[in-house]
Protein backbone atom coordinates (compact mmCIF):
# COMPACT_ATOMS: atom_id res chain seq x y z
CA UNK A 1 0.00 0.00 0.00
CA UNK A 2 1.53 3.33 -1.09
CA UNK A 3 1.01 6.46 1.00
CA UNK A 4 -2.15 5.89 3.01
CA UNK A 5 -2.70 9.47 4.15
CA UNK A 6 -6.02 10.86 2.88
CA UNK A 7 -6.59 13.67 0.41
CA UNK A 8 -7.68 15.87 3.29
CA UNK A 9 -4.28 15.70 5.00
CA UNK A 10 -4.28 18.47 7.58
CA UNK A 11 -1.34 20.71 6.90
CA UNK A 12 -0.85 23.76 9.07
CA UNK A 13 -3.02 26.61 7.77
CA UNK A 14 -1.04 29.08 5.72
CA UNK A 15 -2.00 31.95 8.00
CA UNK A 16 -0.79 30.27 11.16
CA UNK A 17 2.26 31.80 12.87
CA UNK A 18 3.06 34.09 9.95
CA UNK A 19 5.16 37.15 10.53
CA UNK A 20 3.48 40.52 9.96
CA UNK A 21 2.73 41.29 6.34
CA UNK A 22 5.38 44.04 6.24
CA UNK A 23 8.20 41.58 6.96
CA UNK A 24 10.73 41.41 4.12
CA UNK A 25 10.31 37.87 2.86
CA UNK A 26 12.85 36.27 0.56
CA UNK A 27 11.86 36.66 -3.10
CA UNK A 28 12.05 33.87 -5.64
CA UNK A 29 15.68 32.77 -5.60
CA UNK A 30 15.85 32.51 -9.38
CA UNK A 31 13.59 32.75 -12.37
CA UNK A 32 12.45 29.45 -13.72
CA UNK A 33 13.42 28.08 -17.13
CA UNK A 34 11.42 25.63 -19.23
CA UNK A 35 13.91 24.51 -21.81
CA UNK A 36 15.32 27.68 -23.40
CA UNK A 37 12.43 29.83 -22.15
CA UNK A 38 12.92 31.96 -19.06
CA UNK A 39 9.69 32.86 -17.30
CA UNK A 40 9.35 36.47 -16.18
CA UNK A 41 8.30 35.14 -12.79
CA UNK A 42 7.39 31.82 -11.18
CA UNK A 43 3.60 32.23 -11.27
CA UNK A 44 1.66 30.17 -13.82
CA UNK A 45 -1.97 30.14 -14.88
CA UNK A 46 -3.30 26.57 -14.96
CA UNK A 47 -4.85 25.05 -18.07
CA UNK A 48 -8.61 24.96 -17.45
CA UNK A 49 -11.13 23.60 -19.93
CA UNK A 50 -13.50 26.29 -21.13
CA UNK A 51 -11.69 28.97 -19.11
CA UNK A 52 -8.04 29.54 -20.01
CA UNK A 53 -8.76 30.71 -23.54
CA UNK A 54 -6.66 33.39 -25.21
CA UNK A 55 -8.61 36.36 -23.72
CA UNK A 56 -8.25 35.00 -20.17
CA UNK A 57 -4.60 34.03 -20.66
CA UNK A 58 -3.80 37.53 -21.88
CA UNK A 59 -5.66 39.07 -18.95
CA UNK A 60 -3.80 36.99 -16.37
CA UNK A 61 -0.46 37.78 -18.00
CA UNK A 62 -1.39 41.46 -17.91
CA UNK A 63 -1.83 41.14 -14.13
CA UNK A 64 1.40 39.26 -13.54
CA UNK A 65 1.26 35.62 -14.61
CA UNK A 66 4.67 34.58 -15.92
CA UNK A 67 3.16 31.82 -18.04
CA UNK A 68 -0.40 30.91 -19.02
CA UNK A 69 -1.12 27.40 -20.33
CA UNK A 70 -3.91 26.86 -22.84
CA UNK A 71 -6.99 24.80 -22.15
CA UNK A 72 -6.49 21.18 -23.17
CA UNK A 73 -6.59 20.23 -26.85
CA UNK A 74 -7.71 16.69 -27.68
CA UNK A 75 -5.33 14.54 -29.74
CA UNK A 76 -8.24 12.91 -31.61
CA UNK A 77 -7.63 13.59 -35.35
CA UNK A 78 -11.38 13.89 -35.97
CA UNK A 79 -11.46 17.04 -33.80
CA UNK A 80 -8.44 18.84 -35.26
CA UNK A 81 -10.42 21.08 -37.61
CA UNK A 82 -13.36 21.56 -35.24
CA UNK A 83 -14.08 25.24 -34.63
CA UNK A 84 -13.63 24.90 -30.86
CA UNK A 85 -10.29 23.10 -31.30
CA UNK A 86 -9.04 25.78 -33.67
CA UNK A 87 -9.96 28.48 -31.16
CA UNK A 88 -8.04 26.66 -28.45
CA UNK A 89 -5.00 26.64 -30.74
CA UNK A 90 -5.39 30.31 -31.70
CA UNK A 91 -2.32 32.29 -30.56
CA UNK A 92 -2.77 35.24 -32.90
CA UNK A 93 -1.23 38.27 -31.19
CA UNK A 94 -0.65 36.41 -27.93
CA UNK A 95 2.15 37.81 -25.81
CA UNK A 96 4.74 35.84 -23.90
CA UNK A 97 5.51 32.14 -24.09
CA UNK A 98 2.85 30.01 -25.77
CA UNK A 99 2.19 26.73 -23.95
CA UNK A 100 -0.45 24.30 -25.24
CA UNK A 101 -1.79 21.34 -23.29
CA UNK A 102 -2.71 18.15 -25.17
CA UNK A 103 -4.87 15.25 -24.02
CA UNK A 104 -5.07 11.64 -25.13
CA UNK A 105 -4.08 8.03 -24.55
CA UNK A 106 -2.47 6.86 -27.79
CA UNK A 107 1.29 7.59 -27.95
CA UNK A 108 1.35 8.13 -31.72
CA UNK A 109 -1.73 10.35 -31.75
CA UNK A 110 -0.28 12.37 -28.87
CA UNK A 111 2.98 12.73 -30.79
CA UNK A 112 1.06 13.87 -33.87
CA UNK A 113 -0.92 16.37 -31.79
CA UNK A 114 2.29 17.75 -30.33
CA UNK A 115 3.78 18.26 -33.80
CA UNK A 116 0.60 19.89 -35.09
CA UNK A 117 0.39 22.34 -32.21
CA UNK A 118 4.08 23.17 -32.54
CA UNK A 119 3.40 24.01 -36.18
CA UNK A 120 0.50 26.21 -35.07
CA UNK A 121 2.75 28.26 -32.82
CA UNK A 122 3.13 26.41 -29.52
CA UNK A 123 6.52 26.95 -27.89
CA UNK A 124 5.88 24.44 -25.09
CA UNK A 125 3.76 21.28 -25.17
CA UNK A 126 2.13 20.30 -21.88
CA UNK A 127 0.71 16.79 -21.44
CA UNK A 128 -2.46 16.36 -19.41
CA UNK A 129 -2.33 13.47 -16.95
CA UNK A 130 -4.18 15.33 -14.22
CA UNK A 131 -7.74 16.00 -15.36
CA UNK A 132 -10.19 14.20 -13.03
CA UNK A 133 -13.30 14.75 -15.16
CA UNK A 134 -15.43 11.62 -15.59
CA UNK A 135 -15.72 12.00 -19.37
CA UNK A 136 -11.93 12.18 -19.59
CA UNK A 137 -11.11 9.36 -17.19
CA UNK A 138 -13.82 7.11 -18.67
CA UNK A 139 -11.67 6.84 -21.81
CA UNK A 140 -8.54 6.28 -19.69
CA UNK A 141 -7.17 9.76 -20.38
CA UNK A 142 -6.14 12.52 -17.97
CA UNK A 143 -5.42 11.29 -14.45
CA UNK A 144 -6.61 7.78 -15.38
CA UNK A 145 -3.25 7.32 -17.11
CA UNK A 146 -1.53 7.33 -13.73
CA UNK A 147 -2.77 3.75 -13.24
CA UNK A 148 -0.61 2.56 -16.17
CA UNK A 149 3.01 3.61 -15.69
CA UNK A 150 4.16 1.68 -18.78
CA UNK A 151 1.71 3.63 -20.96
CA UNK A 152 2.80 6.87 -19.31
CA UNK A 153 6.36 6.12 -20.39
CA UNK A 154 5.34 5.33 -23.97
CA UNK A 155 3.34 8.54 -24.28
CA UNK A 156 6.08 10.71 -22.81
CA UNK A 157 8.77 9.12 -24.97
CA UNK A 158 6.65 9.53 -28.11
CA UNK A 159 5.82 13.19 -27.50
CA UNK A 160 9.31 14.25 -26.42
CA UNK A 161 10.84 12.57 -29.48
CA UNK A 162 8.26 14.09 -31.84
CA UNK A 163 9.04 17.77 -31.27
CA UNK A 164 12.06 19.98 -30.81
CA UNK A 165 10.37 22.24 -28.25
CA UNK A 166 10.13 21.62 -24.47
CA UNK A 167 7.53 19.16 -23.19
CA UNK A 168 6.05 19.50 -19.71
CA UNK A 169 3.70 17.24 -17.76
CA UNK A 170 0.82 17.89 -15.35
CA UNK A 171 -0.26 15.10 -12.99
CA UNK A 172 -2.06 14.45 -9.72
CA UNK A 173 -0.56 12.63 -6.76
CA UNK A 174 -2.06 9.36 -7.99
CA UNK A 175 -5.34 7.63 -8.79
CA UNK A 176 -6.55 7.34 -5.20
CA UNK A 177 -5.26 7.45 -1.63
CA UNK A 178 -3.98 3.89 -1.88
CA UNK A 179 -1.98 4.43 -5.05
CA UNK A 180 -0.11 7.69 -4.78
CA UNK A 181 2.63 7.15 -7.34
CA UNK A 182 3.69 10.71 -8.20
CA UNK A 183 7.31 9.97 -7.25
CA UNK A 184 7.45 7.03 -9.67
CA UNK A 185 5.78 9.05 -12.43
CA UNK A 186 8.23 11.90 -11.82
CA UNK A 187 11.20 9.55 -12.33
CA UNK A 188 9.68 8.28 -15.57
CA UNK A 189 9.07 11.86 -16.70
CA UNK A 190 12.61 13.00 -15.98
CA UNK A 191 14.10 10.00 -17.76
CA UNK A 192 11.87 10.67 -20.78
CA UNK A 193 13.13 14.23 -21.13
CA UNK A 194 10.21 16.13 -19.61
CA UNK A 195 11.47 19.63 -18.78
CA UNK A 196 9.09 20.54 -15.93
CA UNK A 197 6.47 18.75 -13.87
CA UNK A 198 3.31 20.20 -12.30
CA UNK A 199 1.61 18.32 -9.46
CA UNK A 200 -1.90 19.01 -8.26
CA UNK A 201 -2.01 18.00 -4.60
CA UNK A 202 -4.99 15.68 -4.86
CA UNK A 203 -5.61 12.21 -6.23
CA UNK A 204 -8.08 11.66 -9.04
CA UNK A 205 -10.50 10.17 -6.50
CA UNK A 206 -10.41 13.44 -4.54
CA UNK A 207 -11.39 15.46 -7.64
CA UNK A 208 -11.55 18.99 -6.16
CA UNK A 209 -12.88 17.96 -2.76
CA UNK A 210 -11.12 18.20 0.57
CA UNK A 211 -7.83 20.01 0.96
CA UNK A 212 -4.86 19.75 -1.38
CA UNK A 213 -1.72 18.31 0.20
CA UNK A 214 1.74 19.23 -0.98
CA UNK A 215 3.82 16.75 1.00
CA UNK A 216 3.86 14.46 -2.05
CA UNK A 217 5.26 17.31 -4.13
CA UNK A 218 7.99 17.84 -1.56
CA UNK A 219 8.95 14.16 -1.93
CA UNK A 220 9.02 14.54 -5.72
CA UNK A 221 11.15 17.68 -5.48
CA UNK A 222 13.67 15.75 -3.40
CA UNK A 223 13.73 12.95 -5.98
CA UNK A 224 14.13 14.63 -9.38
CA UNK A 225 16.22 17.50 -10.69
CA UNK A 226 13.72 18.98 -13.17
CA UNK A 227 11.63 22.00 -12.08
CA UNK A 228 8.56 21.07 -10.05
CA UNK A 229 5.46 23.26 -9.96
CA UNK A 230 2.91 23.20 -7.12
CA UNK A 231 -0.81 23.35 -7.89
CA UNK A 232 -3.95 23.08 -5.77
CA UNK A 233 -5.69 25.45 -3.33
CA UNK A 234 -3.19 28.29 -3.80
CA UNK A 235 -5.63 31.15 -3.36
CA UNK A 236 -3.77 33.88 -1.45
CA UNK A 237 -0.32 35.45 -1.16
CA UNK A 238 0.13 33.79 2.24
CA UNK A 239 -0.74 30.34 0.90
CA UNK A 240 1.59 30.83 -2.06
CA UNK A 241 4.46 31.69 0.29
CA UNK A 242 3.62 28.75 2.56
CA UNK A 243 3.58 26.23 -0.30
CA UNK A 244 6.85 27.50 -1.77
CA UNK A 245 8.59 27.43 1.59
CA UNK A 246 7.25 24.07 2.74
CA UNK A 247 7.83 22.15 -0.50
CA UNK A 248 10.81 23.78 -2.17
CA UNK A 249 8.73 24.04 -5.37
CA UNK A 250 10.25 26.01 -8.22
CA UNK A 251 6.96 27.70 -9.11
CA UNK A 252 3.27 27.69 -8.35
CA UNK A 253 0.31 27.18 -10.67
CA UNK A 254 -2.99 28.88 -9.96
CA UNK A 255 -6.29 27.65 -11.36
CA UNK A 256 -9.73 28.17 -9.84
CA UNK A 257 -8.55 30.98 -7.55
CA UNK A 258 -7.83 33.16 -10.60
CA UNK A 259 -11.41 32.95 -11.87
CA UNK A 260 -12.84 36.45 -11.54
CA UNK A 261 -9.63 37.39 -9.75
CA UNK A 262 -6.76 37.91 -12.22
CA UNK A 263 -5.19 40.38 -9.77
CA UNK A 264 -4.12 37.44 -7.61
CA UNK A 265 -0.92 37.05 -9.63
CA UNK A 266 0.28 40.58 -8.96
CA UNK A 267 -0.78 40.31 -5.32
CA UNK A 268 1.25 37.12 -4.83
CA UNK A 269 4.27 38.50 -6.68
CA UNK A 270 4.25 41.70 -4.62
CA UNK A 271 3.90 39.84 -1.33
CA UNK A 272 6.71 37.40 -2.12
CA UNK A 273 9.09 40.07 -3.39
CA UNK A 274 8.30 42.91 -0.99
CA UNK A 275 6.73 41.27 2.05
CA UNK A 276 3.59 43.38 2.06
CA UNK A 277 0.16 43.32 0.48
CA UNK A 278 -1.04 45.23 -2.54
CA UNK A 279 -4.30 47.06 -2.08
CA UNK A 280 -7.31 45.13 -3.31
CA UNK A 281 -8.81 46.29 -6.62
CA UNK A 282 -11.43 48.98 -6.28
CA UNK A 283 -14.96 48.71 -7.64
CA UNK A 284 -13.82 50.85 -10.56
CA UNK A 285 -10.84 48.56 -11.18
CA UNK A 286 -13.12 45.54 -11.30
CA UNK A 287 -15.60 47.32 -13.57
CA UNK A 288 -12.88 48.31 -16.02
CA UNK A 289 -11.39 44.82 -16.03
CA UNK A 290 -14.75 43.15 -16.68
CA UNK A 291 -15.47 45.55 -19.53
CA UNK A 292 -12.10 44.91 -21.15
CA UNK A 293 -12.37 41.16 -20.67
CA UNK A 294 -15.84 41.00 -22.19
CA UNK A 295 -14.81 43.06 -25.20
CA UNK A 296 -12.08 40.51 -25.89
CA UNK A 297 -14.52 37.62 -25.48
CA UNK A 298 -16.98 39.14 -27.97
CA UNK A 299 -14.17 39.70 -30.45
CA UNK A 300 -12.67 36.23 -29.99
CA UNK A 301 -15.85 34.12 -30.03
CA UNK A 302 -18.31 36.35 -31.85
CA UNK A 303 -21.26 38.12 -30.26
CA UNK A 304 -23.58 35.17 -29.57
CA UNK A 305 -20.98 32.80 -28.12
CA UNK A 306 -19.13 35.65 -26.44
CA UNK A 307 -22.22 36.71 -24.47
CA UNK A 308 -22.87 33.14 -23.37
CA UNK A 309 -19.26 32.44 -22.35
CA UNK A 310 -19.04 35.79 -20.55
CA UNK A 311 -21.77 34.83 -18.08
CA UNK A 312 -19.60 32.53 -15.98
CA UNK A 313 -16.79 35.09 -15.84
CA UNK A 314 -19.20 37.84 -14.76
CA UNK A 315 -20.49 35.59 -11.96
CA UNK A 316 -16.92 34.95 -10.76
CA UNK A 317 -16.09 38.67 -10.76
CA UNK A 318 -19.26 39.45 -8.83
CA UNK A 319 -18.28 37.01 -6.10
CA UNK A 320 -15.54 39.47 -5.17
CA UNK A 321 -18.04 42.30 -4.82
CA UNK A 322 -20.47 43.08 -2.04
CA UNK A 323 -24.09 44.09 -2.43
CA UNK A 324 -24.64 43.06 -6.03
CA UNK A 325 -28.37 42.43 -6.19
CA UNK A 326 -29.42 38.93 -7.17
CA UNK A 327 -31.96 40.26 -9.65
CA UNK A 328 -29.22 42.30 -11.34
CA UNK A 329 -27.17 39.15 -11.85
CA UNK A 330 -30.21 37.29 -13.14
CA UNK A 331 -30.92 40.03 -15.67
CA UNK A 332 -27.31 39.99 -16.85
CA UNK A 333 -27.51 36.23 -17.35
CA UNK A 334 -30.55 36.69 -19.58
CA UNK A 335 -28.86 39.24 -21.85
CA UNK A 336 -28.70 38.12 -25.48
CA UNK A 337 -26.40 40.74 -27.01
CA UNK A 338 -23.11 42.41 -26.04
CA UNK A 339 -24.71 45.84 -25.81
CA UNK A 340 -27.45 44.58 -23.51
CA UNK A 341 -24.98 42.64 -21.35
CA UNK A 342 -22.63 45.61 -21.02
CA UNK A 343 -25.49 48.03 -20.27
CA UNK A 344 -26.74 45.83 -17.44
CA UNK A 345 -23.24 45.47 -16.01
CA UNK A 346 -22.74 49.23 -16.15
CA UNK A 347 -26.04 49.71 -14.34
CA UNK A 348 -25.02 47.28 -11.59
CA UNK A 349 -21.70 49.05 -11.09
CA UNK A 350 -23.33 52.48 -11.09
CA UNK A 351 -25.44 51.30 -8.18
CA UNK A 352 -22.37 49.95 -6.38
CA UNK A 353 -20.52 53.23 -6.91
CA UNK A 354 -23.51 55.25 -5.69
CA UNK A 355 -23.87 53.08 -2.59
CA UNK A 356 -20.18 53.42 -1.72
CA UNK A 357 -20.31 57.19 -2.14
CA UNK A 358 -23.41 57.55 0.02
Amino acid sequence: MKGSYPCTLHLAPCTLHLAPCTLHLAPFSSLMHIGPHQLKNNLILAPMAGISDRPFRELCKQFGAGLAVSEMVASNPALRQHKRTLLKADHDGETGIRSVQILGTDPQLMADAAKLNAQRGAQIIDINMGCPAKKVCSVAAGSALLRDEALVKRILDAVVNAVDIPVTLKIRTGWDMYSRNAVEIARIAENAGITALTIHGRTRACKFEGTAEHETLKQVKQTVSIPVIANGDIDSPEQARFVLDSTGADAIMIGRAAQGNPWLFSQISHFINHGKHLEKPTVTDIHNTISSHLDKLYSFYGNASGVRIARKHIAWYFKHLESVAQDAQSNINRAQSPSQQIALINSAFNLLTSDSAA
